[in-house]
Formats: structure tokens, C-alpha cells, sequence
């Protein structure tokens, strides 16, 4: 901030409120030194209203003066204050950086210091000095404002947290102070003030402020509002932060966060605005307001996918006298790239798939669900699992290759009658298959690469006979590869332990049981990868 009350750098050729020089002032004409009295006493006034510390220092740096607002920012007196240097406050990696400002004799602007409070915890300011210099071209002091920012740095730094902290981005810009008398008058205008509205100060004093920052259709009302204090002592906009909309020197509009301090001086009044340009946090509010209509919009397109790819999975367990088989499918997001299903493809043979697409995101679900459809389509034909992966290959193949996707698959047919299962393996983990009468799973696998990697493939396709109570469990690398803190993998080995343990349990309990287990493995409800688990048990 710069000076509140009168033009701060007084030199020889810069004039006070009653046209006398600088130099009149020193050698001491008495009328000059009154009005420059007044003016530093209006100063002071403005400073204790605005709540910022107001200081002056003699040429050595020692202070001299300070307003009361020191307690509230560093929780001292200005009894403590005055006859201190002014680095005996700041912390010990301030002080050897702020010395050169004592000896350059040069204004500084917005300097970030760190005070010491006396409670102990650091205080950030941003502080601005100006020198003052007699007809002579001595120093005669230093005067400054500190202003207290730190909350605003702490909100900042929490700004991607929330968008309360989004609505604080732009705090970081100092205020433009105009200062106006009773009749509408500019008696003062600082430096940021000629930046935001682009008028000089010498071109701003002695102007009506309506004419230079409010735009016309406000200005009657401003008229009228300045009148209604004046008689009343009433005004609504008063002492306050507010909203509003001012004018540039070029015509254009902008938005701007205005607080406005009456000061009676003697039987008149004159009016002090603070204000700040809020273009930016408009603009940031527009686009989160945008970005939440977005987000909106993708959860609810993702809660639609949702619903879709949970209707594409069996909405139940098939349960009969010769079998019973389930699955479940957990995502690691919203939506899964994995995919298991189980329909009958004729009275007498159950088709049963399980498939992996890399990633776990919207692309993979997608995937999905085009696997899905082709093998759907395939149903009603009297196909073999490996001559049905051979047909998803070369359907899928062009696609994956072009989003750089791939997926494995597992493809099983059961013929009810005959009890045997006839199976083909696109690169996916092997099932595993535990007769009652033995103490050991063994894996069911054949040899097939990956879908989407070449386009022509050979499937090998093999078959086994299923005893009564045998059990297979299908599953995706989620399972196997879930790590827990310290790094481990769930792994097959404890996979199939689970399923021994747990092989007298019908598919669904056999499915339970190995997600609370594998919850319990990770200490955790979530999981990096989607898991899916499909469970078939002849009866």
C-alpha cells in the first residue's frame, strides 16, 4: 500500500494540500506545516480504520511511530514498538534481507516480511515504505503500512482443496485507495489506483470520483446515496465489504470488491475506498461453476454406464439339480474393465466367460461391453469356445489395436448331459479346479494368446470330465496380485487354500468368503485393480 492521506514522497518539487512545496514545510512556514499536520493526521486516522499497521521510522531504521494496529498483527503495544529497530521483529531470515532497504533511500512495494507474533507464531505481511526527503535531498524518515496477510497466505495454499479457497485465488493484489471529500471530490489517489483505472494521479485529484470510475447508470445513485449519509448519516454501503462494478479509463467494465470508511474531520466528512479488482476470481467462479456443471454431467453419464454394465452382467446365481454357479464383479473405479457371464446357449450346454480389459476406467468399459455383445451374437450358434475366440479376435482385433487395449478372456462350455467341460484360454489366468476327493487344486488352462495383440491366432481348446462336487473357480489378476502394506501378493497359493477351505460352501458363500478375506489381507475396502470372481459347482 502507499500513503492514505497525502502524496508520500515529499520532495522539492512535489506540492501539499495548500500548494506550498516540500521545502516551505522544512523551513517552516507554519500555515504548510499545519495543513501537512492535518494531512498526516488524516493519514493516521484512515490507517487505524483500515486495521493496518502504520509505522514510521527515523533515517536509521528505528521506529518513531506506530499505529495501534501493531497489537492486533504482532501482539504488542506501540509503547514496545516505538524507539526499536525495525528488524528486531522480523524472524532471523528476514533480517539480513531487509537491511539494504534502510540504506537506498528507495521506495519498496508489497515486501513480504516475517514478524515474530508474541505468542510465538509467525506473522506474514506485505509491507510498503516510502522515504521521505526535505528540500535538501536528506532523509528525513521512513513512513510504511504493513498489511496482515497471513490467513490470506494460509487460505491460498489450501486453495485445490475446496472451492471456498478457489473464491480466494485473487486476494493476493493489493487495494486501490481513492480518497473523496463530501462533495464527490478525489483528494487522493494511490499508485494501484492509477494502475487499475488508468488515470494518473495528477489527472484523478480534484475530479468528481463518479466521472472517472462509476459507470453512468450508477452515477445518479452514488449522488444520491452520498446525500442521504450527509443528512442522515445512513448509508448501506458504508463500512462494509461489498460487490461492485466500476469503469476504466478506456471505457471498460469490470468487477471489483469495494469497502468504503467515512472519517469526520472537524463539521466534514471525507470517504476512504478500498478496492480490490476481482476480474479473476469472477472468472474463476465461472469456470468452477462450469467445472461443476461438467462433473455433474460426467457422474451422471458414469452413473448411466454404471447401470448399464451392471445390467449386462447375470442378474443372479443359476442354480439347478445339475449345477450351480455364480459371480461378482468389484470395480477399482466407477466403471471396471472386467467382465464375467454365464447363460445357457441350449437346454442341454451353459456357456460361461470371465475376461480382463486392461485398464479399469470408461475405454476398458467399453471394450466390455462390445466383447460382451459379440459373444452374445454367437450365442445361438454352435460354436466351440476356442472357434468363438478365434471370431472375437478378429472382431475385436482392429479397436484394440487402435486405443492400445487388450484383453485376456477365459471361454468354458459345460455339457450338462455328458458332464464334460470343454475350455479355451486367451492369455488369462488358468481357473482352478478342485475335486472333493482331492487335497490339491489344479490349474485348467490352454494355450492362447492375448486378444487384440495379433490378428491371427490359434486357440487351443481342451475338455475334462466333471465328478459330482467338483469346483472351479474363475477369477481375474486383481485377485492374485492385490498387495498388502508391506508389499506381499494375495497370490494363487492362498487362493487356493481359501477354496479348499471354504469347497462345502455353495458358490455365492465361496465368493464371500474370499473378498472378506482378501479385505482383510489388504486392511482396506478398496483395491487398485477390478476384481472378479466367478464360482461353478456341479451338484
Amino acid at each position: 500500500m502507499t500513503g492514505l492521506g497525502s502524496d508520500p514522497h515529499i520532495t522539492t518539487d512535489t506540492h501539499d494540500d495548500t500548494g506550498n512545496t516540500a521545502a516551505s514545510i522544512f523551513n517552516g512556514d507554519s500555515s504548510s506545516a499545519a495543513a501537512l499536520a492535518e494531512s498526516e493526521e488524516r493519514f493516521r486516522q484512515m490507517a487505524e480504520m483500515a486495521g493496518e499497521w502504520l509505522w514510521e521510522q527515523d533515517p536509521g531504521g528505528y521506529y518513531t511511530y506506530s499505529s495501534t494496529a501493531v497489537y492486533q498483527i504482532l501482539g504488542i503495544s506501540p509503547e514496545e514498538v516505538i524507539g526499536k529497530h525495525y528488524t528486531e521483529f522480523l524472524t532471523p531470515q528476514d533480517k539480513a534481507n531487509q537491511q539494504p532497504y534502510a540504506t537506498i533511500h528507495q521506495p519498496f512495494y508489497a515486501l513480504i516480511n516475517h514478524y515474530q507474533h508474541k505468542d510465538g507464531h509467525q506473522v506474514l505481511t506485505e509491507s510498503t515504505g516510502l522515504p521521505i526527503i526535505n528540500a535538501k535531498g536528506d532523509l528525513v524518515k521512513w513512513r510504511g503500512v504493513d498489511r496482515d496477510i497471513t490467513a490470506r497466505k494460509h487460505f491460498q495454499d489450501a486453495l485445490i482443496e475446496s472451492e471456498k479457497r478457489t473464491r480466494l485465488i485473487i486476494e493476493c493484489s493489493l487495494s486501490a485507495i481513492v480518497i473523496m471529500d463530501s462533495y464527490g471530490i478525489i483528494t487522493d489517489w494511490n499508485p494501484q489506483a492509477e494502475k487499475m483505472f488508468g488515470w494518473s494521479r495528477n489527472e484523478a485529484i480534484d475530479q468528481r470520483l463518479q466521472n472517472l470510475i462509476i459507470p453512468p447508470r450508477f452515477r445518479k445513485a452514488h449522488r444520491q446515496g452520498l446525500q442521504h449519509f450527509l443528512q442522515t448519516g445512513i448509508a448501506p454501503l458504508l463500512n462494509k465489504v461489498t460487490e461492485q462494478v466500476a469503469i476504466r479509463r478506456d471505457g471498460s467494465e469490470f468487477p471489483v470488491e469495494l469497502s468504503i470508511s467515512p472519517l469526520k474531520l472537524g463539521n466534514t466528512y471525507i470517504f476512504s475506498g478500498f478496492i480490490h479488482d476481482i476480474t479473476t476470481r469472477k472468472a474463476t467462479e465461472a469456470k468452477v461453476r462450469q467445472a461443476q456443471i461438467n462433473l455433474a454431467i460426467a457422474q451422471s453419464e458414469i452413473k448411466i454406464a454404471q447401470r448399464i454394465q451392471a445390467s449386462l452382467s447375470p442378474s443372479a446365481p443359476i442354480k439347478s439339480e445339475h449345477f450351480e454357479v455364480a459371480g461378482f464383479c468389484l470395480p477399482a473405479d466407477q466403471i471396471g474393465g472386467d467382465y464375467f457371464d454365464y447363460f445357457f446357449r441350449n437346454e442341454d450346454q451353459l456357456d460361461m466367460i470371465i475376461a480382463d480389459v486392461s485398464g479399469h476406467s470408461i475405454g476398458p468399459a467399453l471394450f466390455m461391453v462390445e466383447t460382451r455383445s459379440a459373444i452374445r451374437t454367437q450365442a445361438n450358434g454352435l460354436g466351440t469356445p476356442a472357434e468363438t475366440l478365434t471370431i472375437l479376435n478378429n472382431f475385436l482385433f482392429e479397436d484394440l489395436d487402435k486405443a492400445d487395449y487388450f484383453i485376456t478372456l477365459f471361454y468354458l462350455q459345460y455339457d450338462i448331459t455328458k458332464n464334460q467341460l470343454s475350455f479355451a484360454n486367451a492369455g488369462h489366468p488358468p481357473p482352478l479346479l478342485l475335486s472333493p476327493f482331492q487335497g490339491e487344486c489344479r490349474q485348467l488352462d490352454a494355450e492362447g494368446l492375448i486378444l487384440g495383440i495379433n490378428k491371427k491366432v490359434i486357440f487351443e481348446e481342451k475338455t475334462t470330465t466333471l465328478s459330482k462336487g467338483d469346483l472351479i473357480l474363475l477369477y481375474t489378476d486383481g485377485l492374485t496380485e492385490a498387495e498388502n502394506a508391506d508389499g506381499e501378493f494375495f497370490g494363487i497359493e492362498r487362493v487356493s487354500d481359501l477354496l479348499i477351505q471354504y469347497s462345502q460352501q455353495a458358490p455365492q458363500k465361496i465368493i464371500d468368503a474370499l473378498l472378506e478375506q482378501l479385505k482383510q489381507f489388504r486392511q482396506s475396502e478398496s483395491f487398485n485393480d477390478d476384481i472378479t470372481l466367478m464360482v461353478f459347482k456341479r451338484g
